[in-house]
């Protein structure tokens, strides 16, 4: 594997980069000390979106969820049963 130092690396980017996405891994170093490894990225794989919950998907909201047993609650809340 290609070893580069810092200098070198910065004076020759384009060209570097150019190599790594043709497939070639290179190391940058800083006095002979590798510091990074250089290498192509590959697309990221487009991922199923998961659902949470292990019954999502597999129950149902009723329409009028937000007014079911309001006559009920209101009633508690007045006093009367």
């Amino acid at each position: 594997m290609l070893k580069i130092n810092m200098h070198e690396a910065k004076t020759q980017l384009s060209r570097l980069v150019e190599r790594a996405v043709a497939g070639e891994s290179f190391i940058i170093a800083k006095a002979g000390v590798p510091l990074v490894r250089v290498s192509r990225m590959d697309a990221p794989a487009t991922h199923k979106v998961k659902r949470l919950g292990f019954m999502a998907g597999s129950i149902s909201i009723p329409e009028d969820f937000d007014q079911m047993e309001c006559e009920h609650i209101t009633q508690l809340f007045e006093g009367g049963l």
